[in-house]
């Protein structure tokens, strides 16, 4: 009986249906399940397809150099400032930076593949071929050129910037990185470049200030990258690139960085001398440089050097942001004998 009454509840057609409905609902609720699946990964897919090329272009690096090329321009705009063209030659800047770390990571792919920070970077793992990373760059650095001389209509500009360019990519990226303790110095020409590009590109020349910014900015290189080379020393090692304080050693490198950091101090405050900036500028530079100079010196009695290290670098960015805040928004006009040593054409 109770199987004749199991029999029957099975194949009662009431249940029969509520099967065959359920059934229905659970195929519909996969197939929008799968359907889901498939946007979300096309989603993924399409966002993967773009992240490599970005990351190419070292977008930390192309950031730090917008800020130094804006301070520039709004220095030598002294308040009359022409929105458009400085947007233009912002971006004109970010293009070329892009396409020189475009071809720098062509350049390193073999020894960012022998450190462990850089290992994974598109063009070690081979998410990007050669040829193409080659044209990607080309491109940046064209269409950044182009916008630079038409935001400008002067060469003075992009005379500056492919003579930054070439230093980098160049110099630097094939020959001094590789084979020079001293390729930091090489390397911190190009580094300063935009400042003063951006510079040149509001006042249409080369005068005090323009001079003053490529040795502040080329100085503020040393420090700073000092400091990456002795919290990087095991990838530095491991890639055997012959950065100063590997080669040399880190008290001697410490040494290096206060001297530099003195150097660069007393090059901000060139700024003021010469009448370029004002008192605000001039209390940031002076308490900044101050503050910079205390933390030097304390890496001689630093327990850890990894960690002061990271002090100093960090405290090089911060003081470079800044002092390119203060320059734009507390200039002043130059003195009369601060005349043009080049007017672009």
């Amino acid at each position: 009986m109770e199987l004749d009454q199991l029999c029957f509840y099975v194949g009662h057609p009431l249940h029969h249906c509520c099967a065959i409905g359920l059934d229905h609902l659970e195929h519909a609720l996969q197939h929008d399940d799968q359907l889901m699946r498939q946007r979300a990964r096309s989603t993924v897919d399409y966002s993967d397809m773009f992240r490599p090329y970005l990351q190419l272009t070292k977008p930390g690096i192309v950031i730090g150099n917008l800020i130094s090329v804006t301070g520039g321009f709004l220095l030598a705009s002294k308040g009359n400032v022409n929105w458009i063209q400085g947007c233009m030659v912002v971006l004109s800047v970010a293009l070329i930076v892009a396409s020189g770390c475009v071809i720098n990571n062509i350049i390193d792919r073999d020894i960012d593949g022998l450190m462990t920070r850089t290992r994974s970077r598109p063009m070690v793992t081979g998410r990007i071929p050669v040829g193409l990373a080659l044209l990607y760059g080309c491109v940046l650095g064209v269409a950044g050129t182009a916008i630079l001389y038409g935001a400008t209509s002067c060469l003075l500009p992009v005379i500056l910037v492919l003579l930054g360019y070439v230093v980098y990519a160049g110099l630097y990226s094939l020959y001094f990185k590789r084979n020079s303790i001293h390729g930091t110095l090489i390397g911190s020409i190009s580094g300063a470049m935009p400042p003063v590009v951006g510079y040149c590109a509001a006042s249409g020349g080369f005068d005090g200030a323009a001079v003053t910014l490529l040795v502040m900015f080329s100085l503020w290189q040393m420090p700073h990258s000092y400091a990456i080379a002795i919290f990087r020393a095991r990838d530095y090692k491991a890639a055997s690139i012959p950065v100063f304080p590997v080669m040399k050693g880190i008290s001697t490198a410490k040494r290096h960085i206060v001297a530099y950091i003195v150097a660069f101090t007393g090059a901000t405050l060139m700024l003021g001398v010469l009448g370029y900036v004002g008192k605000v500028y001039m209390l940031a530079a002076l308490i900044g440089g101050v503050y910079w100079f205390c933390l030097g010196l304390a890496g001689w009695t630093a327990s850890n050097d990894i960690k002061w290290a990271r002090k100093i670098f960090f405290t090089s960015i911060a003081l470079i942001t800044v002092l390119s805040v203060a320059m734009s928004v507390d200039f002043h006009r130059p003195l009369p004998a601060q005349s043009l040593v080049f007017q672009g054409q």
